[in-house]
């Protein structure tokens, strides 16, 4: 146990001090850097002059990449008032996170609804397998965003459509994860579940369902980091609201400092979803 902690400190020791490096080379690379004043020749200096600029201050060369500073202003800017809305193209960080995680709520819960019980059908049904296989092996490579123009044609909705895409995107890893659980089930507690002669859906939930539930999990964990990921590409592309549409809204307006607060953000989003889902899958794992 101390062994542990120890092997933690440092790790969060060299995880500062690599963070630490980062930020020095990131405020060297866009530091100002001055010209020699050799550089400049008597011509050039009169013209400056002429054209009533300061010699000196054309001698400044500034990186127009934001600087560490111009990111930490950007961060407590935007994190003092999340929930701002002055319009539709300037909204808080916090709104447009909001919008962007219901959309992933609704299309993932979707997804759920159709995945796992067309999984169990999978596991359990080799005949119902080889029968969706096909379906599954064209239809799974296919990039969520190819959905987009069938679905904006269709649903003429682009809140809709970018729901649509998050469930195309969440449905194949539970399916096919769904399945897989589902069909290595230990024949052992099976043949038990026959012999004591359990009913079809009590076998269906209490018997396979716990046993295949860390598999399950586990697609759910995958298909919440793919929806996340596609998500901000899907915005990008129907506007509006969201964490991808306010990604390129300050693009569109040069504000790098934002884009790059937008990134962390979208990062940090992340990486709490997948933890609730590893607390999940650590919830139902089980030792065989």
């Amino acid at each position: 146990m101390k062994k542990f902690s120890t092997q933690n400190m440092k790790a969060g020791f060299l995880s500062v001090m690599l963070l630490l490096l980062i930020v020095a080379v990131w405020a060297i690379a866009t530091a100002p850097s001055s010209v020699a004043l050799t550089e400049i020749s008597a011509d050039e200096l009169e013209y400056l002059q002429l054209m009533g600029k300061d010699p000196a201050a054309e001698q400044q060369s500034t990186s127009s990449f934001p600087r560490p500073s111009e990111l930490g202003q950007t961060i407590v800017s935007q994190l003092a008032h999340p929930f701002y809305d002055n319009g539709p193209n300037d909204k808080g960080i916090g709104i447009q996170i909001a919008h962007s995680l219901g959309r992933v709520a609704v299309g993932f819960s979707m997804a759920a609804l159709v995945a796992i019980p067309f999984g169990f059908l999978i596991g359990m049904s080799p005949l119902a397998f080889k029968v969706l296989d096909p379906f599954i092996q064209i239809l799974k490579p296919i990039s969520p965003l190819a959905w987009m123009p069938i679905a904006l044609y269709t649903i003429k909705d682009s809140t809709a459509s970018g729901i649509f895409v998050i469930f195309i995107c969440s449905l194949w890893p539970m399916l096919m994860n769904t399945a897989f659980g589902v069909a290595n089930v230990r024949k052992e507690w099976l043949n038990v579940a026959r012999t004591l002669e359990v009913g079809q859906l009590r076998k269906a939930f209490c018997v396979i369902l716990p046993a295949a539930a860390p598999t399950i999990v586990t697609g759910m964990r995958i298909s919440m980091g793919i929806a996340w990921l596609v998500i901000v590409a899907a915005e990008m592309l129907v506007g509006g609201t969201g964490i991808g549409y306010f990604v390129w809204n300050q693009w569109n307006n040069l504000s790098l400092a934002n884009v790059i607060f937008a990134i962390l953000m979208i990062g940090v989003v992340g990486m709490v979803l997948d933890m609730c889902f590893a607390q999940v899958q650590k919830a139902v794992t089980y030792v065989d």
